[in-house]
């Protein structure tokens, strides 16, 4: 077929064809094309006479499909249903938070965190399919800016060039102590307060280990140990071996060693991280991700601050 044919060929009349193989009834076709019967049959003839080809026989009586008509039309069907899917795509595409969105999130924060917002999101943006990963800030970081991921939720602030982050809300720490401890029965606490030999930390890499080390730095740490994540930090606070400084949200439903595990809050309300969103500055979608962090922002847990 030449240049020129395919130039010529419109939609719209290969709608207005498909509709007559369909309805076997110029005038149906034409009525449910919504345009007059003449128009219908004039630009049908203007189809065929492009294509070379008679797609129907006409009588007074009835309308019959040609054979090579049969062939043609079958596959402009195909390519109606093609183009139309290409324009649901277009629009999907064009409308904000819709399609897939690759979010990480750090690991002492995502498995707290993101099972009290999820079902809100999918009620907001039900067209918005999310991938979801965690990390440590390094890993997430490293992933965001080489396109695996779009967006990050991470601890601020974040040192990381040609990265854009927007506050979300602010999780304070709580201390974390084996029950019976002398720190439980203390009518207020202050980081003053704290034993650094006592004092348990995560791994190196985990941004938590850093904000504790930073608030207790002026504690000595002559024992400290170590856990490879924050539900073993968790174990280890349980099973007697120290104390540790945890985010609120981590805290919750923790029935299963109530007995085991006690919680206090610090009497300083600046103790603790302030959450972000983060994506990179060079993405388009710079306003889209601002309006999911407007959202995030709207929808915070209970118990903590937005910022």
């Amino acid at each position: 077929m030449s240049a020129n044919v395919l130039l010529g060929l419109s939609l719209r009349d290969l709608e207005y064809a498909v509709a007559v193989r369909r309805l076997l009834h110029f005038g149906r076709a034409a009525e449910q094309c919504n345009v007059s019967q003449p128009t219908l049959s004039e630009q049908i003839r203007k189809l065929e006479a492009l294509l070379g080809v008679t797609l129907f026989e006409r009588t007074r009586r009835r309308v019959e499909i040609t054979a090579r008509g049969e062939a043609i039309l079958t596959r402009a069907e195909r390519l109606l249903a093609e183009a139309r899917s290409m324009l649901d795509l277009v629009h999907e595409i064009g409308a904000p938070l819709t399609g897939e969105l690759s979010l990480g999130a750090i690991e002492t924060l995502g498995p707290y965190y993101l099972p009290q917002i999820l079902q809100k999101l999918r009620q907001e943006y039900p067209r918005l399919r999310l991938l979801l990963s965690e990390q440590k800030t390094e890993v997430l970081v490293s992933r965001l800016l080489g396109g695996e991921l779009d967006t990050a939720l991470v601890a601020l602030p974040l040192s990381a060039d040609s990265v854009t982050t927007t506050a979300l809300f602010f999780e304070p720490f709580q201390l974390a102590c084996p029950v019976g401890h002398p720190l439980e029965r203390q009518p207020s606490l202050r980081l003053e307060d704290l034993d650094g030999d006592q004092l348990l930390l995560l791994e190196e890499g985990h941004c938590l280990r850093d904000h504790a080390l930073s608030l207790c730095h002026s504690q000595p740490r002559t024992r400290t140990r170590h856990a490879t994540s924050l539900e073993t930090l968790w174990h280890m606070i349980a099973a007697g071996e120290g104390y540790s400084l945890l985010p609120s949200l981590s805290l919750r439903g923790r029935e299963a060693l109530a007995g085991l595990v006690a919680s206090r809050p610090f009497v300083d309300p600046a103790i603790g991280r302030t959450i972000g969103l983060a994506w990179r500055a060079s993405d388009p979608r710079s306003l889209e991700f601002q309006q999911l962090a407007q959202f995030l922002k709207s929808n915070i847990p209970e118990g903590i601050s937005a910022i």
